[in-house]
Order: structure tokens, then C-alpha cells, then sequence
């Protein structure tokens, strides 16, 4: 007897009818039709994908996509997906989120859902500014910026994202640019292949309210400066014509010209699967304002059990000791009294 197979999944399989409400030239654009280009060759059944986001312009991507999903409140989103998570293990889920909607009020759980290492994907638009309330300053606005809420400049200290999941242990961490089409959907095939929580700073254009956040390192000529590409188990180097690297001094980083007094074989050789975050977490301190080049790219990709995977296997354990248990039983168990009116 013949197996009827379905075709299989396209781009066009993931985008809804509905309207895309973001701003011309928007850097969500980018992202969407990168999550939709590499969500079909995943080989996943379209019903086991969620997406589900908390709120800013980002958080609109689960009307945008034809899978189940949740808008739900602002920087809530790693908890309810984690809640779902837990449940239902098999589930492909996803994370849509802003600098503002994660790393302010969504601060908490953002880093206990890194920590406990729940098997979700979360993508963070990092547009360095609050777009979606017109152009307030966000976690990881620059020093000095004037904005509509800090005409005189900020006087906060921005977030790093990327330093802050590594400070929570996240067991992958990444970064790219919602521009850097080829390289964003790498990043997010390696992302779904991931285990346990994959947590991705996109760097992301608000051409309305922050035009030209990231020109440094977008415009085509600037790129090849102000970029260092990481890649597992090759050398750091970057420029135009390929001539600087980085180095490891002591517990500093600096940037060698290569050919002079320096050659490949003393560059840092990037590690992913270096089991200590703190090699990451130099990494993620390389600023443009030190001179540094941004990386991009996978910082960390370590094996540890995914939090679902450990509460489940609990759950089976106690289970087959105990049995299943009553609920109404356990309600009434312990101290418990009767009110009478």
C-alpha cells in the first residue's frame, strides 16, 4: 500500500494575510523573511512551530507568521514560553523580542529562562531604541544619546546583551544583523539545531526613530573594518585586505597588525565549545569605542540537559514510585479548614 508524503514546506507556507504593519524600510522586514526562508528547511511540521513575543514593533512577528503563536505582555514572553515549553517538549517555540521588552521590564526573566537552559529560540531586535512609543531611550542606548526622553543625552551605562546571557550561562549565544541575510540565516539554522535555550541579538535598523544605528558596521565599505567574523576554530582576523587580528595578552585582547611582528599562528583561535563563558565574555566586550572590532557570530555552543528535559524526566520518575496522584486529594491535604457563614 503507497504512504500519500505532503509536499514539501516554502516560504510561502509561513506568511499570513495579514497586513505587515512596520514602517517602510523598517529591519523587520529583513528578519521576518529570513525566519520564513529557513523555518521550511528545518524539516519540521509546520503545526509544531510557535512563535510568541511580549511587546514592541518586534512583537507583531506572531501575526506574520503562519504557525500557532502568542502576543502576549510585555516582557513576559520567556515565561509563558517556558510554561509551554515544559508542557509540551515536542513544540518548536520561539521567541520574538526587543531591547526594551527584554532586557527592561522582561529583565528577570529573561535571565532565568537562560539560566534554567529552556529549549527556546529567542530572537532580540536590538534597535537601540523604544520605536514602538516613538523613540524613548532603551536598555542599550548609547551614552549621551539624545532622545525624546533624554534630550540631554543618556546617563545610563547601556546593557551588552550578549555579555548578559553569558553571565546567565546561556549554552548559545549569538549575533548578527538583520541585513547580513546569508549570515542571519546561518545563525538561525545553527539556533534551531540548538537543545536548550538559543538566545540571538540581531542587530536591527529603526530608520523612523534611530536611522543608522549600526551604519558602522553595515555600510559596505565600513563592514570589512569594523567587523570580525567568528568562526569555530579559525583565527580572528578582519580588515579590507585582511591584514589585523586579535590576540590574547595576558587576560586582555589586542589587535595586531598581521605580517608585522605577528603572524596567524599568534592570533586567538575562536573556540564556541570553550566550556568557561569567560573566554566569550571578553569576546563580547569588543567595542568600536576601544577601537575593537563588533564579532559576530556564535560566542558560545555548549551541551548541557534542557530544562524541560529535566523537569519531564522528574515528573516520570516520581511518578512511576508514587503513581500519578490525586489532585483533589493533595487540595485536601495538610492543614485545612472549613469557613460557615
Amino acid at each position: 500500500m503507497a504512504t500519500a508524503t505532503l509536499p514539501p514546506l516554502s516560504k510561502k507556507d509561513f506568511q499570513t494575510d495579514q497586513e505587515i504593519r512596520w514602517c517602510p524600510g523598517c529591519g523587520d522586514y529583513a528578519i521576518l523573511s529570513a525566519v520564513q526562508s529557513v523555518f521550511p528547511e528545518l524539516g519540521i511540521p509546520r503545526e509544531k512551530f510557535v512563535v510568541i513575543s511580549g511587546i514592541g514593533c518586534s512583537s507583531r512577528f506572531p501575526y506574520y507568521m503562519n504557525t500557532f503563536g502568542f502576543h502576549t505582555i510585555h516582557g513576559r514572553a520567556p515565561a509563558v514560553a517556558t510554561g509551554l515549553k515544559v508542557t509540551r517538549p515536542d513544540l518548536e517555540v520561539w521567541v520574538i523580542t526587543g531591547d526594551g521588552d527584554s532586557l527592561s521590564i522582561g529583565g528577570n526573566h529573561t535571565i532565568h529562562m537562560l539560566r534554567r537552559n529552556v529549549g527556546l529560540k529567542v530572537l532580540m531586535f536590538n534597535n537601540r531604541i523604544y520605536g514602538l512609543t516613538k523613540g524613548q531611550y532603551s536598555p542599550t542606548s548609547e551614552l549621551g544619546k539624545k532622545t525624546k526622553s533624554t534630550p540631554f543625552g543618556v546617563t545610563d551605562r547601556p546593557f551588552n546583551p550578549i555579555a548578559l546571557a553569558l553571565g546567565a550561562e546561556a549554552t548559545f549565544v549569538a549575533r548578527s544583523v538583520d541585513v547580513f541575510q546569508p549570515h542571519l540565516k546561518e545563525t538561525l539554522k545553527r539556533a534551531a539545531a540548538h537543545p536548550g535555550s538559543a538566545y540571538i541579538e540581531i542587530l536591527q535598523n529603526c530608520n523612523i526613530f534611530n536611522d543608522g544605528a549600526w551604519d558602522s558596521l553595515t555600510e559596505r565599505d565600513a563592514r570589512s573594518e569594523h567587523i570580525v567574523q567568528l568562526e569555530h576554530g579559525k583565527p580572528l582576523i578582519f580588515g579590507k585586505n585582511r591584514d589585523k587580528g586579535i590576540r590574547l595578552n595576558g587576560l586582555k585582547l589586542e589587535i595586531v597588525q598581521i605580517g608585522n611582528g605577528a603572524g596567524e599562528n599568534d592570533l586567538l583561535v575562536h573556540d564556541e565549545q570553550n566550556p568557561s563563558a569567560a573566554y566569550s565574555f571578553l569576546l563580547a566586550h569588543m567595542t568600536e569605542m576601544e577601537g575593537f572590532p563588533t564579532p559576530i557570530g556564535i560566542f558560545r555552543s555548549i551541551k548541557a540537559a534542557p530544562y524541560e528535559q529535566m523537569v519531564n524526566s522528574q515528573i516520570r520518575e516520581v511518578q512511576a514510585k508514587h503513581g500519578k496522584g490525586d489532585l483533589e486529594k493533595l487540595l485536601r491535604a495538610g492543614d485545612t479548614w472549613e469557613v460557615r457563614a
